[in-house]
């Protein structure tokens, strides 16, 4: 299957917001931090440091001339970089050495279908009851998204689950791209959430376009097609307050 296209522009060789699809790939350590944790930084790396509910990548770290390998818990931003947290007790290489950067592949890819998932959800409530995102998080697998609903009943996450398997099945587009901030925010409904969460000094807003469904600012990973992602089943909702509902899901195969 095609990777999606995207036309943001590689900066300091963080891959995963280029190339979700980008496994692997050989980079040179540039720095270690001690930041109550071995934090290491590389000049290219593929592993996303979480963000907008979607959370960080996990892997290894392998340094082919002497066959040491080391086990990634989890990425961050160190400022503008990438960095990448040792399990802990671990010595860290060393500034200059050459390793092969390898993500834990199967987990990454769950949480592409389940954020392309989630994003089908957010897209059929906007169009069919106009209810803003007040709040979500994923898992592999598994997420929850809270959106502005009064009143919520099984037949109402019943219609809101048949669309969004409707939607994935017909095997929409999945588009990446980045915008000067001001063309961005011309864009109607943009901005899902209640609150914007885009700090100002922010001016290219990549944005994820569920072609003919779904445009959003975002920042996470994705898969290239709809279909990718199988069909979702609503595991549960709940109230969370007046105006507040919570809907649970799990994103299954086929």
């Amino acid at each position: 299957m095609a990777r999606p296209r995207s036309t943001l522009p590689v900066m300091n060789l963080q891959l995963c917001y280029s190339d979700a699809y980008a496994r692997e790939v050989e980079a040179r350590v540039v720095a270690v931090e001690d930041a109550g944790a071995q934090l290491v930084v590389l000049d290219s790396t593929v592993f996303y440091p979480g963000g907008g509910g979607q959370p960080p990548d996990r892997g290894t770290l392998l340094r082919a001339a002497d066959g040491r390998t080391w086990t990634v818990v989890a990425a961050r931003k160190s400022g503008s970089e990438i960095a990448h947290e040792l399990e802990p007790g671990a010595e860290p290489p060393r500034v200059g050495d050459r390793l092969v950067v390898d993500l834990d592949w199967a987990r990454r890819h769950a949480l592409m279908r389940t954020h392309t998932a989630l994003h089908a959800l957010c897209g059929v409530v906007w169009r069919e009851y106009g209810a803003l995102v007040t709040g979500g998080n994923m898992e592999p697998g598994t997420a929850r998204m809270d959106f502005e609903f009064e009143r919520m009943s099984g037949d109402l996450v019943d219609a809101i689950e048949a669309a969004v398997n409707a939607e994935l099945a017909r095997g929409r587009e999945v588009r990446v791209n980045v915008l000067p901030r001001a063309e961005a925010f011309a864009i109607p409904d943009l901005i899902r959430t209640k609150v914007n969460l885009l700090p100002e000094g922010i001016q290219d807003i990549r944005t994820i376009e569920i072609v003919g469904l779904d445009l959003q600012a975002d920042g996470g990973t994705h898969v290239a097609n709809t279909a990718e992602v199988g069909r979702i089943r609503v595991t549960g909702y709940e109230s969370k307050g007046r105006i507040n509902k919570r809907i649970r899901i799990a994103v299954e195969n086929g």
